[in-house]
Protein backbone atom coordinates (compact mmCIF):
# COMPACT_ATOMS: atom_id res chain seq x y z
CA UNK A 1 0.00 0.00 0.00
CA UNK A 2 1.50 3.37 -0.95
CA UNK A 3 2.35 5.82 1.81
CA UNK A 4 -0.37 8.32 2.67
CA UNK A 5 0.56 11.96 1.96
CA UNK A 6 1.38 14.18 4.91
CA UNK A 7 -1.40 16.60 3.98
CA UNK A 8 -4.59 16.38 1.98
CA UNK A 9 -6.19 19.31 0.21
CA UNK A 10 -9.82 19.45 -0.89
CA UNK A 11 -11.79 22.22 -2.56
CA UNK A 12 -14.86 23.02 -0.44
CA UNK A 13 -16.22 25.94 -2.49
CA UNK A 14 -15.16 28.32 -5.24
CA UNK A 15 -11.45 29.09 -4.71
CA UNK A 16 -11.63 27.85 -1.11
CA UNK A 17 -9.55 24.86 -0.03
CA UNK A 18 -9.42 22.90 3.20
CA UNK A 19 -6.20 21.32 4.40
CA UNK A 20 -5.93 18.27 6.62
CA UNK A 21 -2.74 16.69 7.92
CA UNK A 22 -2.17 13.10 8.90
CA UNK A 23 -1.76 11.82 12.43
CA UNK A 24 1.64 10.49 11.34
CA UNK A 25 2.79 14.01 10.51
CA UNK A 26 1.61 15.32 13.88
CA UNK A 27 3.47 12.53 15.65
CA UNK A 28 6.78 13.76 14.19
CA UNK A 29 6.52 16.87 16.36
CA UNK A 30 4.75 20.17 15.96
CA UNK A 31 7.73 21.99 14.43
CA UNK A 32 8.18 19.38 11.69
CA UNK A 33 4.45 19.46 11.04
CA UNK A 34 4.45 23.26 10.86
CA UNK A 35 7.16 23.23 8.19
CA UNK A 36 5.10 20.89 5.99
CA UNK A 37 1.70 22.53 6.54
CA UNK A 38 3.10 26.04 6.02
CA UNK A 39 4.66 24.96 2.72
CA UNK A 40 1.48 23.28 1.50
CA UNK A 41 -0.75 26.21 2.53
CA UNK A 42 1.48 28.57 0.52
CA UNK A 43 1.30 26.24 -2.48
CA UNK A 44 -2.50 25.99 -2.22
CA UNK A 45 -2.86 29.78 -2.20
CA UNK A 46 -1.46 29.89 -5.74
CA UNK A 47 -4.77 28.51 -7.04
CA UNK A 48 -7.09 29.45 -4.16
CA UNK A 49 -8.06 32.65 -2.35
CA UNK A 50 -8.54 30.93 1.01
CA UNK A 51 -7.12 27.87 2.72
CA UNK A 52 -8.74 26.70 5.95
CA UNK A 53 -8.27 24.02 8.56
CA UNK A 54 -10.88 22.74 11.00
CA UNK A 55 -9.44 21.01 14.07
CA UNK A 56 -10.94 19.58 17.27
CA UNK A 57 -11.24 22.14 20.07
CA UNK A 58 -9.63 19.68 22.52
CA UNK A 59 -6.59 18.98 20.30
CA UNK A 60 -4.01 21.48 21.52
CA UNK A 61 -1.28 20.18 19.23
CA UNK A 62 -3.44 20.52 16.10
CA UNK A 63 -4.29 24.08 17.09
CA UNK A 64 -0.61 24.84 17.61
CA UNK A 65 0.24 23.43 14.18
CA UNK A 66 -2.50 25.45 12.51
CA UNK A 67 -1.44 28.67 14.23
CA UNK A 68 2.27 28.51 13.56
CA UNK A 69 1.62 27.44 9.99
CA UNK A 70 0.25 30.97 9.53
CA UNK A 71 -3.48 30.18 9.72
CA UNK A 72 -5.46 32.72 11.72
CA UNK A 73 -8.01 31.51 14.24
CA UNK A 74 -11.51 32.59 13.14
CA UNK A 75 -13.85 31.00 15.67
CA UNK A 76 -15.59 27.94 17.08
CA UNK A 77 -17.76 25.66 14.97
CA UNK A 78 -20.10 23.99 17.44
CA UNK A 79 -21.08 20.37 16.95
CA UNK A 80 -22.96 17.61 18.74
CA UNK A 81 -19.90 15.38 18.58
CA UNK A 82 -17.61 18.12 19.88
CA UNK A 83 -16.62 21.64 18.98
CA UNK A 84 -14.05 22.42 16.29
CA UNK A 85 -11.85 25.46 15.75
CA UNK A 86 -11.75 27.11 12.34
CA UNK A 87 -8.43 28.51 11.07
CA UNK A 88 -7.80 30.12 7.71
CA UNK A 89 -5.33 32.07 5.62
CA UNK A 90 -6.28 34.38 2.75
CA UNK A 91 -4.19 35.01 -0.29
CA UNK A 92 -3.85 38.71 0.57
CA UNK A 93 -3.02 38.27 4.27
CA UNK A 94 0.17 40.06 5.27
CA UNK A 95 3.05 37.53 5.38
CA UNK A 96 3.71 36.20 8.88
CA UNK A 97 7.39 37.17 8.74
CA UNK A 98 6.36 40.85 8.52
CA UNK A 99 5.49 42.64 11.80
CA UNK A 100 1.90 43.40 10.79
CA UNK A 101 1.30 39.82 9.73
CA UNK A 102 2.76 38.39 12.92
CA UNK A 103 0.69 40.75 15.08
CA UNK A 104 -2.46 39.80 13.17
CA UNK A 105 -1.69 36.12 13.74
CA UNK A 106 -1.20 36.67 17.48
CA UNK A 107 -4.33 38.81 17.65
CA UNK A 108 -6.39 35.99 16.15
CA UNK A 109 -5.78 33.55 19.01
CA UNK A 110 -4.75 35.51 22.09
CA UNK A 111 -7.53 35.79 24.73
CA UNK A 112 -10.06 38.58 24.45
CA UNK A 113 -12.17 39.82 27.33
CA UNK A 114 -15.57 41.51 27.28
CA UNK A 115 -15.65 44.99 28.80
CA UNK A 116 -18.68 46.66 30.38
CA UNK A 117 -18.77 50.35 31.26
CA UNK A 118 -21.15 51.69 33.91
CA UNK A 119 -21.74 55.12 35.40
CA UNK A 120 -22.27 55.93 39.06
CA UNK A 121 -24.66 58.91 39.09
CA UNK A 122 -25.61 60.35 42.48
CA UNK A 123 -28.03 63.03 43.62
CA UNK A 124 -27.95 65.76 46.28
CA UNK A 125 -30.24 64.01 48.78
CA UNK A 126 -28.95 63.89 52.38
CA UNK A 127 -28.89 60.09 52.27
CA UNK A 128 -26.59 58.72 49.53
CA UNK A 129 -28.57 57.68 46.46
CA UNK A 130 -27.47 56.35 43.08
CA UNK A 131 -29.28 56.16 39.76
CA UNK A 132 -30.51 52.65 38.99
CA UNK A 133 -32.20 51.37 35.84
CA UNK A 134 -35.05 48.88 35.77
CA UNK A 135 -34.23 46.73 32.74
CA UNK A 136 -36.60 45.04 30.32
CA UNK A 137 -34.50 41.90 29.84
CA UNK A 138 -33.91 40.90 33.47
CA UNK A 139 -35.52 41.39 36.85
CA UNK A 140 -32.46 42.87 38.53
CA UNK A 141 -31.91 46.62 38.49
CA UNK A 142 -28.47 47.90 37.55
CA UNK A 143 -26.34 50.98 36.98
CA UNK A 144 -26.72 52.70 33.60
CA UNK A 145 -24.17 51.57 31.03
CA UNK A 146 -23.47 48.66 28.76
CA UNK A 147 -21.01 46.65 26.70
CA UNK A 148 -18.03 48.44 25.16
CA UNK A 149 -17.99 48.02 21.39
CA UNK A 150 -14.94 46.64 19.58
CA UNK A 151 -12.36 49.41 19.21
CA UNK A 152 -14.33 51.78 21.44
CA UNK A 153 -12.96 53.64 24.45
CA UNK A 154 -14.65 52.53 27.71
CA UNK A 155 -14.77 56.20 28.75
CA UNK A 156 -16.70 57.17 25.63
CA UNK A 157 -18.78 53.97 25.70
CA UNK A 158 -20.39 54.71 29.04
CA UNK A 159 -21.37 58.25 28.00
CA UNK A 160 -22.79 56.83 24.76
CA UNK A 161 -24.80 54.20 26.62
CA UNK A 162 -26.24 56.74 29.08
CA UNK A 163 -27.26 58.95 26.17
CA UNK A 164 -28.81 56.08 24.20
CA UNK A 165 -30.58 54.44 27.15
CA UNK A 166 -31.69 57.47 29.15
CA UNK A 167 -31.40 60.47 26.85
CA UNK A 168 -28.95 62.12 29.26
CA UNK A 169 -25.71 63.77 28.21
CA UNK A 170 -23.41 63.16 31.17
CA UNK A 171 -19.67 63.06 30.51
CA UNK A 172 -17.85 60.29 32.34
CA UNK A 173 -15.61 61.39 35.18
CA UNK A 174 -12.75 59.50 36.82
CA UNK A 175 -12.64 55.71 36.91
CA UNK A 176 -13.80 54.56 40.35
CA UNK A 177 -13.62 50.79 40.11
CA UNK A 178 -12.57 47.88 37.92
CA UNK A 179 -14.61 44.83 38.86
CA UNK A 180 -13.85 41.39 37.40
CA UNK A 181 -16.94 39.28 36.77
CA UNK A 182 -16.37 35.51 36.72
CA UNK A 183 -18.18 33.29 34.18
CA UNK A 184 -21.84 33.09 35.13
CA UNK A 185 -25.12 31.78 33.70
CA UNK A 186 -23.86 31.27 30.14
CA UNK A 187 -21.73 34.44 30.08
CA UNK A 188 -17.95 34.44 29.72
CA UNK A 189 -15.99 36.42 32.27
CA UNK A 190 -15.77 40.19 31.85
CA UNK A 191 -14.33 43.39 33.25
CA UNK A 192 -16.78 46.03 34.49
CA UNK A 193 -15.43 49.59 34.71
CA UNK A 194 -17.42 52.01 36.85
CA UNK A 195 -16.94 55.72 36.07
CA UNK A 196 -18.01 58.66 38.22
CA UNK A 197 -21.08 60.40 36.78
CA UNK A 198 -21.06 63.17 39.38
CA UNK A 199 -23.75 64.61 41.66
CA UNK A 200 -27.01 65.97 40.24
CA UNK A 201 -30.31 67.37 41.43
CA UNK A 202 -33.04 64.75 42.08
CA UNK A 203 -35.03 66.36 39.24
CA UNK A 204 -32.56 64.76 36.79
CA UNK A 205 -34.93 61.79 36.56
CA UNK A 206 -37.60 64.04 35.06
CA UNK A 207 -35.37 64.55 32.01
CA UNK A 208 -34.88 60.85 31.41
CA UNK A 209 -36.22 59.45 28.14
CA UNK A 210 -35.88 55.68 28.58
CA UNK A 211 -35.01 53.55 25.57
CA UNK A 212 -38.11 51.35 25.44
CA UNK A 213 -36.24 48.30 24.15
CA UNK A 214 -34.00 48.06 27.24
CA UNK A 215 -35.15 50.44 30.00
CA UNK A 216 -38.47 50.36 31.87
CA UNK A 217 -37.64 53.17 34.28
CA UNK A 218 -34.84 54.78 36.25
CA UNK A 219 -34.78 56.07 39.82
CA UNK A 220 -32.38 57.38 42.44
CA UNK A 221 -32.13 54.64 45.06
CA UNK A 222 -30.65 54.46 48.54
CA UNK A 223 -28.03 51.81 49.18
CA UNK A 224 -30.63 49.74 51.05
CA UNK A 225 -32.85 49.92 47.95
CA UNK A 226 -29.85 48.94 45.83
CA UNK A 227 -29.47 45.82 48.00
CA UNK A 228 -33.15 44.99 47.47
CA UNK A 229 -33.33 45.61 43.71
CA UNK A 230 -29.92 44.74 42.29
CA UNK A 231 -28.24 41.35 42.03
CA UNK A 232 -25.95 40.70 44.98
CA UNK A 233 -22.77 41.11 42.92
CA UNK A 234 -24.09 44.36 41.43
CA UNK A 235 -24.95 45.69 44.88
CA UNK A 236 -21.45 44.82 46.10
CA UNK A 237 -19.94 46.59 43.09
CA UNK A 238 -22.01 49.73 43.70
CA UNK A 239 -21.07 49.85 47.38
CA UNK A 240 -17.40 49.33 46.49
CA UNK A 241 -17.56 52.19 43.97
CA UNK A 242 -19.32 54.45 46.47
CA UNK A 243 -16.67 53.62 49.05
CA UNK A 244 -13.92 54.63 46.67
CA UNK A 245 -15.16 58.10 45.72
CA UNK A 246 -12.14 60.37 45.61
CA UNK A 247 -9.79 57.51 46.39
CA UNK A 248 -8.37 56.66 42.97
CA UNK A 249 -9.16 53.57 40.87
CA UNK A 250 -9.75 50.37 42.85
CA UNK A 251 -10.08 46.70 41.90
CA UNK A 252 -12.58 44.07 43.02
CA UNK A 253 -13.73 40.64 41.91
CA UNK A 254 -17.49 40.23 41.79
CA UNK A 255 -17.69 43.30 44.00
CA UNK A 256 -15.40 41.85 46.68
Amino acid sequence: MPDQPDTQLSTVSDRVARIHWSADLAERGWQAAVDVVRRDVAAALVDHDRVEAVVPADDDQAQRIATWSGLRREGIQRGVGGDRVVYARLVDDVPVHEPGGFRALLNSFLPRKRAISQMLVRDTSPEPRVLLCQLTYKTDWDLPGGVVEVGESPLLAVAREVDEELGLQIPAGPLLLTDWLPPWGGWDDALCLVFDGGVHEPSLVERIVPQAREIRSAEFCTLDEVDERAADFSARRIRAAMGNLGGGPAYTESGR
